[in-house]
């Protein structure tokens, strides 16, 4: 009997009853696995997430949870090589398997890093807070708290592994636990993966659950507080986000669908430039990595009249290169489509981009093959299309074939061409190949409103680039219309995905109190230890030092503008101040901030180690000779810091407000300074910060 994959679900393996889908090699079409949910309870499965998973993923902080990513990604990293032999069976080549294992790694590392831009706490303020009130007494402060439902991750084929960690890299470092649904055809790669997830015991009971097959009534049992996303055809996101569970319950739901990107080529370039070579180089990249089958891939390619037949011929040269065959062989730079089904479709949209459209490049039933067999395995050759009359044509801008398919169209003008781009009516990516800062600005600004990312390629970013069709972890990946008009990743955005934002209204003492951020004009604490004098643990929010108070002279704006070589007119030159907003010369603000240090400075050696910088400093009012300036300087923020290497002193940063005011008491200056703090014992355990 043929083996099943197993489900993932309620803290244990189990298979589903009776015979499931039949999942084959897509380099030969032998049959290997089977895949079933049938008899699964789905119910019970997002139950057990919301009352196991979550609530022991809400009780961690972001720096735990980005830590628990961190140690799940270099876990994995010691198992690729077995993945890779699996993911030979889905088609993918060595480089293709690469951008999908190694990538979908680098996501949990890239979002264990962003730990740093969170509070060690299980959830965190939304921007500033917001005076309410003029006596000061009175505010608002948007929080984020996690989710207390599930993130239920449908996903398509063409991504076994990245589909499934970009999106539980986010959700996880958000708090809230994930069920994810691969696509059937390679869900047994995904099946390996979480299994070496599971038997690494680093994530808690219920944050991870796996259904290999169908996903029945899944979408029946969602709630208010959980949140689907989708990634796959346009045709299926819009069935399913008219489910009426979701629409009942207000579900949030986030669908990538596939698109008609495409990829520019600027007026301004010519054969022989490097800009041109680069342009050959990224389509053919585009149409024959994982065989065209990416949702990035470059459908549509606009090429100027005059560069028209130049671009077919350097185009067809460079496909041709391509040797396609046996995945595992190092030779082969393309190997099968997924799955015969896959092919069969792609032949079945080919067919009618052809209505409008001619073959310049390829065959849909014959393919040249290094090794390998033409019937069993799922290959394609790649297919370049010729469409002479784009703004007559609706197929090449409506028609997807999810393979290695590209049409070429001519434009007249930078106008034509981001009005050809819009006419896919909205997509994931796009690109556009160019020397010329103006033709890149207007192509931007024109189009936009139509793409989820723009890659601007010419000769000074190609070596760093990642390429047309690589989403990043903190860049949004998403796009309008056509696309989905979702967002995935995106850095922080897209954790806030997975929360919910409140706004809490009171007093400022309160809303410190709640966010452990000191608020202007909450209630501050003065003692006789000075806080400069206190370790890290020892600080408390609102811990203040009153300064004595210093007035300012002439003699020290004329001393600090030779020190500083700041002779600008307003600090030194009384002739010159008719008509500006200065009565006198006015002391620097740098100086005014410096003499501020002066006054709120401890001396004497503690456990402030150093000043780490200076965040939103404002000068609000001049001081001139004669004001007599003081300080509240009060304890804002406390940022744990993990040691990178055993030797160094445990530590934190630390954020103070500084409060200048003069004689009458209104504020002069404000502004956040950090410094590096000391603690009196360490913080942390595992792997030093370096390995990230």
């Amino acid at each position: 009997m043929m083996p099943k994959l197993g489900n993932y679900i309620t803290g244990s393996w189990i298979t589903g009853d009776g015979e499931g889908q039949t999942l084959f090699n897509a380099f030969n079409g032998e049959p290997i696995t089977q895949a079933s949910t049938r008899g699964l309870d789905f119910g019970a499965v997002l139950d057990y997430a919301r009352q196991k998973g979550n609530p022991a993923l809400r009780r961690m902080s972001f720096h735990e949870r980005g830590r628990m990513l961190r140690a799940l990604a270099l876990h994995l990293r010691e198992h690729l090589e077995k993945f890779y032999r699996i993911s030979y069976l889905t088609g993918a080549t060595r480089a293709d398997s690469w951008i999908d294992l190694e990538g979908g790694i680098g996501n949990l590392f890239a979002y264990a890093s962003l730990r740093r831009k969170f509070p060690d706490e299980p959830f965190c303020p939304d921007g500033e807070g917001m005076p309410l009130g003029k006596g000061g007494t009175f505010m608002g402060q948007h929080v984020l708290v996690p989710k207390e439902g599930v993130a239920i991750h449908i996903n398509a084929f063409n991504f076994p592994v990245w589909g499934m960690l970009e999106k539980i890299a986010v959700n996880l470092l958000a708090g809230v636990p994930a069920v994810v649904k691969p696509a059937t055809v390679t869900c047994f790669l995904t099946e390996a993966v979480v299994r070496e997830i599971a038997a690494s015991g680093i994530l808690p009971d219920g944050a991870l659950q796996l259904i290999c097959g169908s996903a029945g009534d899944l979408l029946d049992h969602v709630a208010s507080q959980d949140v689907v996303t989708f990634t796959g055809s346009a045709s299926t996101g819009l069935q399913l986000k008219a489910h009426p569970a979701i629409l009942r319950e207000s579900t949030p739901f986030n669908m990538e669908a596939d698109s008609l990107n495409c990829l520019v080529l600027g007026t301004d370039v010519e054969p022989g430039m490097p800009e041109w070579d680069l342009f050959i180089k990224e389509l053919r990249k585009e149409m024959t990595v994982k065989a065209g089958q990416k949702c990035t891939a470059v459908r549509r390619i606009f090429v100027p009249e005059n560069r028209l037949e130049d671009a077919q011929k350097a185009l067809i040269r460079a496909i041709a290169q391509t040797t396609i065959g046996n995945p595992e062989n190092e030779k082969v730079r393309m190997g099968p489509l997924a799955g015969q089904t896959q092919r069969l479709e792609v032949r079945a949209q080919v067919t009618k981009l052809l209505a409008s459209s001619q073959l310049i490049y390829g065959a849909l039933d014959n393919v040249k093959l290094l090794e390998g067999d033409a019937d069993k395995g799922a290959f394609l050759s790649p297919l370049l299309l010729l469409n002479d009359r784009p703004f007559d044509s609706e197929e090449p801008h409506s028609i997807e074939a999810f393979g290695p398919v590209s049409t070429m169209m001519p434009y007249r003008d930078m106008e034509a061409a981001i009005e050809l781009s819009k006419m896919g009516k909205g997509s994931l990516c796009s690109s556009i190949v160019t020397a010329d800062a103006r033709i890149a600005r207007e192509y931007v600004l024109g189009a936009a409103t139509h793409h989820g990312r723009i890659l601007i390629l010419n000769n000074e970013c190609a070596k760093e680039s990642t390429g047309h069709g690589s989403p990043l972890p903190l860049l949004v990946h998403g796009g309008p219309g056509r696309a989905g008009g979702g967002e995935e990743m995106g850095g922080i955005r897209g954790v806030k995905h997975y929360m919910q934002r409140v706004a809490v209204q009171g007093s400022p003492s309160m809303i410190t109190a709640l966010t452990d951020v000191y608020q202007p004009n909450a209630r501050q604490t003065t003692g006789e230890k000075h806080p400069f004098r206190k370790y890290f643990e020892e600080l408390q929010i609102g811990d203040t030092v009153i300064t004595h108070r210093r007035t300012i002279t002439e003699a020290d704006i004329v001393n600090f503008a030779n020190v500083s070589w700041d002779h600008f007119y307003a600090h030194t030159d009384h002739t010159s101040l008719a008509d500006t907003l200065f009565e006198k010369p006015v002391a620097h603000g740098y100086f005014i901030l410096s003499a501020a240090a002066g006054l709120f400075v401890d001396p004497g050696k503690g456990p402030v180690m150093l000043n780490y910088g200076v965040e939103e400093c404002r000068f609000l009012k001049p001081v001139y000779a004669g004001s007599t300036i003081g300080v509240k300087l009060t304890c804002k923020e406390k940022i744990a810091q993990e040691k990178k290497e055993e030797k160094e002193l445990p530590r934190g940063i630390v954020k103070w407000y500084v409060d200048v005011y003069d004689e009458t008491g209104e504020s002069v200056a404000i502004a956040t300074i950090l410094t590096m703090v000391q603690r009196s014992g360490a913080v942390g355990d595992g792997p030093s910060e370096g390995q990230t």
